[in-house]
């Protein structure tokens, strides 16, 4: 492993922080960076950089996949990471908008077109059909990683 990845998660063993985790009052960014350093580091095993449920944070950020995986290149800590983004993001966003996006993505389901609604409900076929209580991407992401590295639905 490069030196400079040496603290990347090894994403094969266990999985990226939960999309609630915050960094600089953003939802979902240390998710992204655990995923970008790992596959930097070639140990992401099923998990996808730059996936759709990244897009929203780059869309809103302004900043480019490309951009912020040169950035984990470099070896750079979360701490480091985030003062990167403030200073290089085009969207520039206060607190408040931060915190308004991330309460909103953070309880954001399922959108009520046919094609995601099925996605939904055929993935969580698959963990517990049951289970009445997952109803945001969260809890399904939550949901998945645990049952992925062998905990029950």
């Amino acid at each position: 492993m490069n030196a400079k990845l040496d603290h990347a998660p090894n994403l094969t063993e266990r999985p990226p922080r939960s999309p609630r985790v915050r960094l600089g009052g953003y939802v979902v960014l240390p998710r992204i960076l655990d995923k970008g350093r790992a596959e930097l580091a070639g140990i992401a095993g099923e998990f996808k950089y730059n996936n759709p449920g990244d897009y929203h944070w780059f869309g809103f950020t302004g900043i480019t996949p490309e951009a912020l995986k040169a950035q984990l290149a470099t070896g750079k800590g979360d701490g480091e990471m985030l003062g990167w983004i403030q200073e290089n993001a085009p969207n520039k966003r206060t607190p408040w908008e931060i915190q308004q996006w991330s309460a909103y993505f953070s309880e954001r389901g399922h959108d009520s077109d046919v094609e995601t609604l099925e996605m939904f409900a055929e993935r969580m076929k698959k963990f517990n059909p049951n289970r009445e209580d997952v109803k945001t991407w969260f809890d399904l992401l939550d949901l998945d990683d645990h049952v992925t590295f062998g905990g029950k639905a």
